[in-house]
């Protein structure tokens, strides 16, 4: 059974102007698998507590990291985001999930689809690969709105042997040296960016628009309904 534990904020990491990654240290805590989340919990001085969940960024095997989005009405994100820095004390619970995890030797190749701060948990899966060296293709499509909304945009763009990563961009004001692709992730973008749908797994992640319209278009393409595994949030 799970259970809630202690954890400190170590390290904070500005990812984009509303986005940051918290590093934590979680006393008891052993490791986690690519692709899963936790349960957050903070408790305001008068007692109130209010609990979220987020999906792990780091690679398994390193120290438990979540990256946050400010929700600018929200309730936890932007104290995390703003707010919290190393020493501020919060609760968390898990790991939680093992449909939507990754693990290496698994699968031919792999597909991941994300749509904003969808990109967290298959950045875990992204940098665990990376981490052990492993040679399974990866292919990754990521829409953000803006440049300044890409998270981790050094990291993705340091490509490894066996990966393709592509970003689009899809809002309004695209600047003018932009030279990634543009517009909604659809069939036409997949199909351009994707391997035949022979085999291997595909992770969708990010708003529930997202993943709807993503998984359409995989099945246009071909991709079994077996081999996509989504999450969605919002």
């Amino acid at each position: 059974m799970l259970r809630w534990r202690q954890a400190t904020v170590t390290q904070r990491i500005a990812e984009t102007d509303s986005a940051t990654t918290l590093v934590l240290d979680v006393p008891g805590w052993t490791t986690h698998r690519a692709g899963q989340h936790v349960d957050l919990r903070l408790t305001a001085p008068d007692g109130y507590q209010a609990t979220r969940s987020y999906s792990v960024a780091s690679a398994p095997a390193r120290p438990l990291a979540i990256t946050v989005q400010r929700v600018d009405d929200g309730e936890v994100s932007p104290f995390l985001a703003d707010v919290a820095r190393p020493g501020t004390a919060v609760e968390v619970r898990g790991p939680v999930g093992g449909w939507f995890v990754w693990e290496p030797n698994t699968t031919d190749r792999v597909v991941l689809l994300a749509g904003g701060s969808g990109i967290v948990p298959l950045a875990s899966m992204l940098r665990h690969r990376r981490r052990l060296g492993d040679p399974t293709p990866f292919h990754l499509v990521y829409s953000a709105r803006t440049p300044d909304r890409i998270l981790y945009r050094d990291e993705l763009a340091a490509t490894t042997e066996g990966e393709h990563v592509v970003i689009t961009l899809t809002g309004d004001d695209i600047p003018p040296d932009w030279d990634g692709e543009t517009g909604r992730v659809d069939a036409q973008t997949l199909r351009r960016h994707l391997p035949a749908p022979s085999g291997g797994l595909t992770y969708v992640c990010g708003p529930t628009a997202f993943v709807e319209a993503a998984a359409a278009s995989l099945a246009v393409l071909g991709y079994g309904p077996t081999t996509i595994r989504t999450e969605r949030f919002g």
